[in-house]
């Protein structure tokens, strides 16, 4: 078939993930295959203030894109499928959730406080950067004396602001250290009984028009279901 045109947002994550879907692909024997990536801005791309307890389950990370594929301007769409709303548009629909290369949290503290290699040894008073009510709420819960501020940006913000000194700890998703080369960044993998994190963490989902069968067929390769 002719080229086949991939959207996904523009962080170096996000094209991370379009690649590990590709190579996924090619593995299955679709090496004939050529693609089109093509980035968008969400509005969570763009607006980098509201918390995003505030936004969860929205369309907050998927809006540009899937209007792009409502539009014909792509064929599938790639995202975190954490990022997924709990309503997709009309005509819209995933053909493949894909196995979580790692569903944990991941806990990354400052350079000068390397000594302290969990959550637990964090020294009273810290400040730790995150995002999304589960783990402030879990946080909270594990550590009242841990001082919790909000922290936005793609990865390497985050990790810029942390270096900087802005926090003493940060915490993040895990997979997304690895899958851009920075595990050896990870302090540590937080328990599932400290912070329980999204069901589809570390997971990508692919999606396509409803129309669209043939890409559907082909994508749905993928699903780990």
């Amino acid at each position: 078939m002719e080229i086949i045109k991939i959207g996904a947002r523009g962080s170096k994550l996000s094209l991370k993930q379009v690649e590990e879907i590709i190579n996924k692909l090619r593995e299955l024997g679709f090496e004939y295959m050529t693609f089109e990536i093509k980035t968008y801005c969400t509005r969570g791309d763009v607006d980098k203030v509201t918390p995003l307890s505030e936004v969860e389950g929205s369309d907050f990370f998927t809006d540009t894109i899937e209007k792009a594929l409502l539009n014909n301007e792509i064929d599938v769409a790639i995202h975190s499928a954490k990022d997924l709303p709990r309503v997709l548009p009309s005509g819209l629909k995933i053909v493949a959730v894909t196995k979580s290369i790692n569903p944990y949290d991941a806990l990354v503290v400052r350079e000068d406080l390397k000594n302290c290699n969990s959550l637990e040894k964090l020294p009273k008073g810290a400040v730790i950067g995150v995002s999304g009510t589960r783990r402030r709420q879990a946080l909270r819960k594990y550590r009242s004396d841990l001082r919790i501020a909000d922290i936005r940006g793609n990865i390497d913000e985050r990790l810029e602001r942390l270096d900087r000194g802005e926090y003493d700890a940060i915490i993040v998703a895990a997979c997304a250290l690895i899958r851009l080369g920075l595990e050896d960044r990870i302090t540590q993998e937080i328990p599932f009984e400290i912070i329980p994190t999204h069901p589809l963490q570390g997971c990508l989902a692919v999606e396509t028009r409803e129309d669209n069968f043939e890409i559907g067929q082909i994508f749905s390769v993928l699903d780990s279901k």
